[in-house]
């Protein structure tokens, strides 16, 4: 049975693997996977991310996705679900945002929380969450799918590391002692148009409640988060396509703004 299981893993990822060397997008893995066994899904999540290790990424932190509870029914679940970010996915520091790093490109506005101390030991209660958090900055997650048309199971996303892209952090840097996340309120503009707006309350009720929901699921799955890592908390609002040449603009109560744009086709 467990060699039975390594085949599936093996094989979704490889699937995955092809769509996002080739720039085209694959069919579902939940063929393979099944649409209930989640576990399953992180194991091949695990085998990608081994593989961009060795590659020589660095982990730098988290994405947590399916904080909306509409977008939990939609997919059948009740909790969300994690990805790793890697140091390459963090596009703050570029002009424009890569056209050939993606596939079918959504953006949502979201807080990052950036970690002072590890959440590794002792009770992981909503105040040791929050006592590790250094600071807060505005956010924009390139979210992006390896499965053609966004046709997404639970297992699909999490097999395919959360559905992440790529990330933009603004500049700001807001402690926790300033502000409360639950009441951020947001807005998202693409090309100077509002296109989404949202507050923290649409994540899970609270951002930090993400945070703490995946700092004892990241534990539980061995592998902690540390101090100095970025935790891209959910989105506040609904995620919008991005086509390219767009530019994205999103706008937070204390925590300030952020923005990018998308390059053109004729840059690639």
């Amino acid at each position: 049975m467990a060699g039975a299981r390594e085949r599936l893993v093996a094989e979704a990822a490889e699937r995955l693997r092809t769509a996002a060397l080739t720039r085209r997008p694959c069919a579902p893995v939940r063929d393979l996977l099944g649409e209930t066994d989640i576990g399953l899904a992180y194991a091949v999540q695990r085998r990608l991310a081994e593989d961009r290790l060795s590659a020589g990424a660095a982990a730098v932190g988290r994405k947590i996705g399916l904080t909306s509870p509409a977008v939990q029914r939609q997919l059948g679940v009740g909790q969300p679900d994690f990805g790793v970010l890697f140091d390459d996915m963090d596009v703050s520091a570029l002009p424009e945002v890569p056209a050939d790093r993606l596939l079918q490109p959504k953006a949502e506005a979201e807080i990052a929380f950036v970690l002072r101390d590890d959440l590794d030991t002792g009770a992981l209660t909503p105040a040791a969450v929050r006592a590790a958090v250094d600071y807060a900055a505005p956010a924009l997650e390139i979210v992006d799918s390896r499965i053609a048309g966004w046709d997404i199971a639970i297992t699909d996303t999490v097999a395919d590391n959360a559905s992440s892209g790529l990330f933009v952090l603004g500049e700001n840097r807001v402690p926790l002692s300033d502000f409360e996340p639950a009441e951020v309120a947001m807005r998202m503009y693409t090309d100077g148009e509002p296109v989404s707006a949202g507050d923290g309350a649409a994540c899970l009720g609270d951002p930090l409640n993400a945070l703490l929901w995946l700092a004892r699921t990241a534990r539980d799955f061995g592998r902690p988060l540390r101090a100095g890592q970025v935790v891209l908390s959910g989105a506040l609002g609904p995620m919008v396509t991005v086509a390219p040449g767009t530019a994205v603009h999103a706008e937070f109560s204390v925590l300030g703004s952020v923005s990018t744009a998308f390059a053109s086709d004729k840059d690639e």
